[in-house]
């Protein structure tokens, strides 16, 4: 061997031992916006994404050698098309080298962090990141169900000018008014960074604001807000706005005996995650009248919709668009990459979940 080709081979193996040692992540799902984030975060740590299509190949593959070594997972919500629901199997199906899940998202329902601990594994989420653009489509839903929009944009579509018939329009055969926002009493069940900030949007439209949460926030939080029992919120709320998040505690937290006690006439919107309401209830809720109309961005099972909500035009309906925007996306992205560099880093988290923060 040359001396040219020795040196080049001593080269090659330092650089491949450098790469080993290097500390690992798993890029669980795609990255669209942060790329600049993720190279630097990748020159910390080596990265790599799995090959499976599936839930059982994704499991065989944790078994394998594929992933030995990883300290940290980068993950997004949609990545649950390919692993399944990070549940105790999955948790236990990792390498033990994992000790960090960073999960792209407000919500992390997908993920049993009881598991993750009894694994020691820690748990990320991006719990402000979201709260602008959250808040911005839930007074869309809000306006929008209140002047019964979509009815009126539904007949437009049908042909028809607000559905009227005739040269003139026939007044009966026209959307049923809708309401102003100002006066209204908003209701907001979760009192979190979303629903502080849905709070200040909805009073620059006038609208008076009561909230429920597990505990009452102290004065600065609260900004004129009212606190108020579960009881009371529904039935005073003109607008009850659903910004909590999901857990086994809020599952159905909505459902048809507390439809029985709001105000009949009520508007509900739902932007947290579709199974905090029982939607079958609400379709009963809307057909009685209890409900006049709603607004939703999640559903219980999604991507299926009840048929019920689908054919009712006081529904207005977004398809998980809450977060839809490329501000919003990249400033997730971002914060979750973030976690993985501190993970790898310092062996710790810029966001670890309240569950775990004893933990940190």
């Amino acid at each position: 061997m040359s001396a040219v080709s020795l040196q080049l081979t001593v080269a090659y193996m330092i650089e491949a031992m450098t790469v080993s040692e290097k500390p690992r992540f798993l890029l669980l799902g795609s990255l669209e916006l942060a790329h600049d984030a993720l190279a630097s975060v990748a020159q910390i740590g080596g990265m790599i994404q799995p090959t499976a299509t599936n839930r059982a190949e994704f499991l065989a593959e944790c078994q394998s050698e594929a992933f030995s070594g990883i300290e940290a997972i980068y993950r997004t919500y949609g990545s649950a098309r390919i692993t399944g629901l990070f549940d105790e199997e999955l948790v236990a199906a990792l390498p033990k080298s994992c000790r960090f899940v960073c999960h792209k998202g407000a919500g992390y329902d997908q993920i049993d962090v009881a598991a993750c601990r009894a694994h020691n594994v820690r748990v990320s989420n991006v719990p402000t990141a979201v709260d602008d653009a959250t808040a911005d489509i839930t007074l869309f839903l809000i306006l929008g169900a209140l002047r019964n929009l979509n009815a009126g944009m539904s007949a437009l579509r049908r042909g028809t000018f607000r559905g009227a018939s005739g040269p003139r329009g026939d007044l009966a055969s026209l959307p049923a008014l809708g309401h102003d926002p100002q006066g209204k009493v908003l209701g907001i069940l979760g009192m979190g960074g979303i629903g502080r900030n849905v709070a200040a949007k909805a009073r620059a439209f006038g609208m008076t604001v009561r909230y429920h949460n597990r505990s009452r926030l102290g004065p600065a939080e609260e900004d004129g807000a009212e606190y108020v029992d579960f009881a009371t919120l529904l039935a005073g709320s003109d607008v009850l706005s659903l910004n909590l998040p999901l857990n086994p505690e809020t599952r159905h937290i909505i459902s048809a005996k507390e439809f029985g006690m709001m105000k009949r006439g009520i508007v509900v919107v739902n932007t947290a995650r579709g199974a905090v309401m029982d939607e079958a209830a609400l379709v009963e809720a809307l057909d009685a009248g209890i409900v006049s109309s709603a607004g939703l961005d999640v559903f219980e099972n999604e991507p299926e919709v009840h048929p019920g909500l689908l054919a009712n035009e006081r529904v207005m309906l977004v398809p998980h668009m809450g977060t839809w925007t490329e501000e919003t996306e990249a400033k997730m992205e971002e914060w979750a990459l973030d976690n993985v560099r501190l993970a790898l880093e310092q062996g710790r988290l810029k966001s670890i979940v309240p569950e775990q923060k004893d933990m940190q």
